[in-house]
This record gives structure tokens, C-alpha cells and sequence, in this order.
């Protein structure tokens, strides 16, 4: 026993000293902690006698100098570790390390890295989710981009159908384009003194094209429509009245793959000498490869091989086969140039290259998106591409950070971040976050959402919370980017589990099969379309509904919630998050508190910016309360702001800062122009927020003059039939030297 006692002994100290002493430590000083406290998680976590790794709520770091600086002593072996800091016991607060000081795990999540040897090791302070310590290039110090140009896109608030359950026209129980066409006026009749339409600008399709399944991702004509929804015709005619109310309307593109069942497919599985055997990738033998989410991506056929990312009725196309490329931009002309479309979301764009084992944004992605750039700019310079590229901001960035790829991609960091913080009632981790992606892209070069028909409906992962998802929208409709609302959110409907469930037919009104149709419906409605529908929603001004409509129009009201740079605000309590919208001497500040209870005496602050010293007017939009002025200092900043404000239990105020206190309450004389149909084939249509007199002239794209007239209503019609096709440039200017230009296409 003795013996026994000594060799345990003798074990028990080689362990020990094969354990070395390793220092967390973390500045949170510029940040709002949570209340749950501060923690980090890694793969260190199991050797140093904790439950398991990657756990964000074991290992809490403390500041027991309050000097701001969290720290955590552990022991564990000598061996490479990632870890990354949490603020709070859950993964909503996880920090996001960029890639200058952080390893990709490879599905795009980057974690730091700490390689260990027989010393004790205690790391060098960082600011949370920076590089450097506080002060030292890190932290939370923001520096906007204020001068940059920006695009027609950036005007718009974007709206995604599903064709197949927004309204059906005949009865069939699937959604048309005629039913689009009958609901356009909903969402907007391009008369700005009517309040029965959202007021959204651009509408996104889902994939509108030939295809065997009810979602349309697997195409087998890319020159035609699906018939169940109708004919080229009625798609022309719905295009031509979403364009005649101002809508811009973008289409689903599925570039990456086709069906197993288009032509091309058949003709290169059946005769292996067909020159469409390249237009797929094909091998003889297995290679055995798995997929991103380890999935199967060979399948066979008659003894061969074939690749298909997502599964075996959608081949992934050889985009390195140049007949295949030419046919693929050649369609892309054919939809904006012959039929008219705006633009195109691109679905899964980052598996569009395979580079061996790397399947998702290699450099032949980027290689092909870089070709495919002046192929749709070239058919029309103004066309949009959104791309979808489900994956972290910083490989989203890669996509548009050069602008010779992509317009916009979707930002999905961002708004699995409004989700959480909204969650949890907590914004300290949002508040980074934002800072981190308003610098990472463009200026306001993204697309914003808060889900789409992948993602489970908002107000079921809220909670079915009125509250939170009325802030949740406050949020996003006032953020820069490009922002996109699915059909329903506005009415709060549901939808989880299988995609069916998320797509489910639109709820108009509480008769049989919610007004979406007089036949039986493609899949059931929500059980619950009798309250949560159109007509009751429209009825009630304290509704969702009302909410969104609001915010869209303060959007189209308000430039510098379009064009505005992003500025985070200090706030004096950390559940009150900040953040201003900033352009040309002008602001719109997005005050949101996240608390359970209502909030007042709380002070503001912000940093240097370019707006003019001096004093400036605020006005309280949301409940129309004049809240006097305030001072902004020779920086460009607010020293200090303590309103008259109150909140409510997750209430979003949204405050307009102007120099003169006749622009508080409403938008400038030239603010709210609209110009339609745009293209067009002859006449346009001003709409003018204005009873001023304005001078109306016409440049041509050599800057030549080639209309002039003056109009004293707010409706106006100039004939350009005898234009020759091309860009056109309206000038508007009043007495008051004020002016705006916009751009019209001619075809």
C-alpha cells in the first residue's frame, strides 16, 4: 500500500508539473458588460478540469481593480488552444474577432489561438472583439467613412414574395403573378398621400422560373416562368405596373445548379460524348468528398459520378466550361435587358467554384463573379445583384469589398445580433457588433433582414412578442444597407421547422383560407390568420403593421436614414442602445431601450462627425414632441444631451436633428421626389412633396439639355416618347437654391 501510495504520489506531481499557468485577460472598458458578467470559452476548457469546451458560462473572468480589465487564471497543458471572449453566459454575446488577429475555423466563425509551452503565459490585453489593446488601434473607437457615393438601391425598401403563397387570382390554390399584380397597391399605389400601402420601392421574387419542386430552385428552363403562376405575359404585365407605381423588382437567379431534369442534365447523364457532359461535373469513380455541413455531394448515375452540393436533383453547373459561363450570362442579359427585370438575388453564390476539398468562396468564385459584373452592368448599368452568402460578415465582405463582384450581400451576423440582443433585452454586444460591420463593408453597402424563407419567422422566435418584435423592425429600418422585409413579418406571422411551414400562404383578411384563395390552398394556412391578417392589422394603428409602414415612410421621408453614414451614440444607461443616422447637417438618432421596464433621465454623447457646429433642433418623430435644441461641438460631436425622453418597455424613439426648426417635423421641399415608371417607354410621372413652383430640366448622358419646363403642382407629366433610348438626368431646383437630380432610363 505504501508503495502503492508513492507511485500516486509520483503521478500525481509529473501531471501537475506538465500543467502551466495560463493568464485571461480582457479590456471591457468601453464596453456595457452584462449582467451575467464576462466570460471565455475555448478549447482549453476540459484540460483545465472544467464540464467542456465551448461552454460560453463556465469561466467567468473578474475585475476585482475595476479598472475595466476582466482576467481569469486557469491551468492546463502545453498544446495549441482557440478561445474567444463572451460578454454574458450565452453565445449572443459572443465578441467577433477579425481575421488579422484570429484563425477561420473554416465555416467562417474566427476564434483566437494560443499555442503554449512549458511556461506560464499570461496574454496581452485586447480590447473585446479587437487586435489591440484600448486606445491602440482597437477598441471601440469608430471613425465613419462620411464622403461616398451612393446608389438607387439605397433609396429603396425591398419586399420578398414567394410567388406561390402571396394571392391567387384563379382559384388554383397557388399564388400568381396576377395576384401580384391585384396586391401591388398594397404594398405601394405610387401615391404618397394614400396610407392603405406599406410603401415599400423593390419587391424581390423567389425563383419564378420552370421547376419540378413547389420552391423553384431547381430550374429546367432559365429562358420561361413557371406556368402554375402564369404566362410571360402576365409576368411583362406585372412588371410594367410594379414599375408604373415606382417598384423595382429583382428576381431569384440559381446560378450555382440547375434540376436533374433540365435538358442540359438529361443530355449529359444519357450520352457521355455530349459537349453538356461538361456543363456538369462528372467523375468516373466515387471521390469520396463530403460536403461544407458533411453532407453527400457525389451521386451516382448509371456507374458515374456527379456533383451536386446541395443534393442530387440540383448538379452544381462547371462554371470552368466556357460554353456553359457564355449561356449562363447570356441568360442574365436576356432577363434585365429583353424582359426588363432590376436586378437578381443570387442563391448560394459562395458554392459557385469547387477548389478540391474547398467548396465555398474560393478564387474561382470570385474569378467568375468578377467576369459576370460587367456582363449585367453592361446590359444595364444601373442593375442590382444581391448575393446570398450564409456565412460571417467577414467572408460576406470578400463579395463586395472591391465593388467589382457583387452590389450587396445579405447580412446575416447582423441579424442573428438584432435577434439576440432583442432576445435577451440586452444591446451591449449588438452595440460592437454594429460598429464592427458598419466599418467592415462599403458605406451602406449591404443588405439587412431579419429572415427570409430559410429562417424561422420573427415573431416565433421572439416569442410572439409584440414588443420586442416592433423593436427588433425599429432596428434594421434605421440602420444603413439596403433593408428587406419578408411578405408576412409585417402582419407577424408564423413559421418554423420545415421550409413549407416558413412559406406559408399569405393572410390577407379572417374568411375562408385568409383571403388567399377561393380554391383549396397549395399547404394550410397559419391556424391563427383570423386575427393576425391584413384587414385587422390595418385597423388597429397601434398594430405591427402600422409600425413597419411608419418606418418605411420616415425612410423615404428622411435622407439621412438612406444615405446617412452610421455613428454610434454614448448612453448613459447600458439597456438604452444609440446610434445616429448623419447627412449633410442633418441626423436621425435611433434611440432603442431593451429593458423589460420603461427608462427616462437618460443622457446621450457622440463623437467627432462632419456635422456643422452649432446648434441644432431636435424633434421626437415617434411621438411628435418638440424637445428644443442642443449644442454640437467644433468636432462635430455632442458633449453632452439629457432630453426630456421617456421609454417604454422596449421602445424605439427616433429623434430628427436639423439647423432649421421649420425642418424638424417634416422633410425638406426636394426631400420626397418620385419619378415613374423608371425605365421607361415614354412618359414619366413626377410626384413632388411640395406646392413650390420648381423648374424642371432633362440632360441627356452627354450632359446636354434636352427638356426644359417649369411645374407648379405636385404631379407632373413629362412626355419622353420621342427620347432616344438611354440614361436621362432630372435636374429640379426651386427658388430657394434647393435641388435634386435623378436618374431615369429611357427604353
Amino acid at each position: 500500500m505504501k508503495l502503492f501510495n508513492l507511485l500516486m504520489i509520483c503521478l500525481l506531481a509529473n501531471t501537475l508539473a506538465a500543467q502551466v499557468q495560463l493568464t485571461f485577460r480582457v479590456d471591457m472598458s468601453e464596453q456595457q458588460v452584462a449582467a451575467s458578467g464576462v466570460h471565455v470559452a475555448g478549447t482549453f476548457q476540459a484540460t483545465a478540469g472544467f464540464p467542456q469546451d465551448w461552454d460560453p458560462s463556465s469561466v467567468e473572468l473578474f475585475d476585482d481593480d475595476g479598472d475595466g480589465i476582466y482576467e481569469r487564471t486557469v491551468s492546463v497543458a502545453p498544446n495549441t488552444y482557440f478561445y474567444k471572449f463572451v460578454n454574458a453566459d450565452n453565445w449572443g454575446g459572443a465578441e467577433l474577432p477579425t481575421a488579422d488577429c484570429a484563425v477561420n475555423d473554416g465555416n467562417g466563425n474566427f476564434n483566437r489561438v494560443i499555442t503554449l509551452g512549458n511556461e506560464d503565459t499570461m496574454l496581452d490585453v485586447v480590447c473585446f472583439g479587437e487586435c489591440a489593446a484600448c486606445g491602440e488601434g482597437g477598441g471601440n473607437t469608430y471613425n465613419p467613412v462620411t464622403e461616398y457615393d451612393t446608389r438607387w438601391w439605397n433609396d429603396e425598401v425591398f419586399y420578398e414574395i414567394f410567388v406561390r403563397s402571396f394571392y391567387d387570382s384563379d382559384g388554383d390554390g397557388i399564388g400568381d403573378f396576377n395576384g401580384m399584380t391585384e396586391k401591388l397597391d398594397y404594398l405601394n399605389d405610387g401615391d404618397p398621400n394614400t396610407d392603405t400601402d406599406l410603401g415599400i420601392t423593390g419587391i424581390w421574387l423567389m425563383p419564378m422560373m420552370p421547376s419540378p419542386s413547389y420552391h423553384g430552385y431547381d430550374v429546367t428552363d432559365y429562358r420561361d416562368v413557371e406556368p402554375d403562376y402564369g404566362t410571360m405575359e402576365d409576368f411583362q404585365n406585372f412588371l410594367y405596373e410594379a414599375h408604373a407605381r415606382g417598384i423595382k423588382v429583382i428576381i431569384d437567379f440559381v446560378m450555382n445548379h440547375s434540376s436533374s431534369q433540365h435538358p442540359w442534365f438529361v443530355e449529359s447523364r444519357n450520352n457521355p460524348n455530349s459537349p453538356f457532359r461538361d456543363w456538369y461535373r462528372w467523375e468516373d469513380n466515387n471521390p469520396n468528398q463530403t460536403g461544407p455541413w458533411g453532407q453527400n455531394v457525389w451521386h451516382n448515375y448509371g456507374g458515374d459520378y456527379y456533383f451536386g452540393i446541395f443534393w442530387g436533383g440540383m448538379p452544381d453547373f462547371n462554371f470552368e466550361n466556357p460554353d456553359m459561363k457564355a449561356e449562363m450570362f447570356d441568360i442574365a442579359n436576356y432577363w434585365i435587358q429583353d424582359v426588363g427585370v432590376d436586378g437578381f438575388r443570387i442563391d448560394a453564390i459562395r458554392y459557385l467554384v469547387e477548389e478540391g476539398s474547398n467548396m465555398s468562396s474560393t478564387q474561382g468564385t470570385f474569378d467568375v463573379l468578377e467576369e459576370f459584373r460587367p456582363v449585367y452592368k453592361g446590359a444595364n448599368p444601373d442593375a442590382l445583384t444581391v448575393g446570398e452568402v450564409w456565412t460571417s460578415t467577414p467572408e460576406v465582405v470578400q463579395y463586395v469589398e472591391d465593388e467589382d463582384k457583387l452590389d450587396l450581400c445579405f447580412e446575416f451576423d447582423l441579424a442573428y445580433g438584432i435577434l439576440d440582443a432583442v432576445n435577451n433585452n440586452w444591446p451591449g454586444n449588438l452595440d460592437g457588433q454594429l460598429r464592427y460591420i458598419n466599418s467592415a463593408y462599403p458605406p451602406l453597402q449591404m443588405a439587412t433582414f431579419l429572415t427570409n424563407h430559410d429562417i424561422d419567422r420573427v415573431y416565433g422566435t421572439l416569442g410572439t412578442s409584440a414588443s420586442k418584435m416592433k423593436l427588433a423592425a425599429s432596428l434594421y429600418l434605421t440602420l444603413p444597407g439596403v433593408p428587406f422585409l419578408y411578405y408576412g413579418e409585417e402582419i407577424g406571422m408564423l413559421g418554423s421547422g420545415i421550409d413549407e411551414n416558413k412559406r406559408k400562404p399569405m393572410q390577407w383578411d379572417e374568411s375562408a383560407n385568409g383571403g388567399f384563395t377561393s380554391g383549396s390552398p397549395w399547404y394550410p394556412l397559419n391556424s391563427n390568420y383570423t386575427s393576425f391578417n391584413v384587414e385587422e392589422f390595418q385597423a388597429d394603428e397601434n398594430s405591427l403593421w402600422h409600425h413597419y409602414r411608419q418606418l418605411i415612410q420616415w425612410r423615404h421621408q428622411y435622407a439621412p436614414l438612406r444615405r446617412g453614414y452610421f455613428m454610434p451614440m454614448e448612453s448613459s444607461n447600458n439597456e438604452v442602445l444609440a446610434f445616429a443616422r448623419i447627412w449633410q447637417d442633418e441626423a436621425i438618432l435611433s434611440l432603442s431601450n431593451f429593458a423589460v421596464s420603461g427608462q427616462n433621465n437618460i443622457s446621450f454623447g457622440m463623437g467627432a462627425t462632419d456635422l456643422t457646429p452649432g446648434q441644432y433642433y431636435a424633434y421626437d418623430l415617434t411621438n411628435g414632441q418638440d424637445l428644443g435644441t442642443l449644442s454640437v461641438n467644433d468636432e462635430g460631436g455632442i458633449d453632452e444631451w439629457s432630453p426630456a425622453l421617456s421609454f417604454g418597455t422596449r421602445e424605439n424613439l427616433v429623434v430628427r436633428l436639423a439647423q432649421s426648426p421649420t425642418s424638424t417635423s417634416a422633410p425638406t421641399v426636394l426631400e420626397d421626389v418620385r419619378i415613374f415608371p423608371n425605365p421607361t417607354k415614354g412618359n414619366i410621372e413626377l410626384m413632388l412633396n411640395t406646392s413650390e413652383t420648381l423648374q424642371v430640366r432633362i440632360f441627356n448622358a452627354m450632359g446636354q439639355l434636352v427638356h426644359d419646363q417649369v411645374i407648379r403642382s405636385q404631379k407632373a407629366m413629362v412626355d419622353l416618347s420621342a427620347f432616344a433610348n438611354g440614361i436621362y438626368f432630372v435636374h429640379l431646383s426651386d427658388g430657394n437654391g434647393e435641388h435634386r437630380i435623378q436618374k431615369v432610363i429611357k427604353q
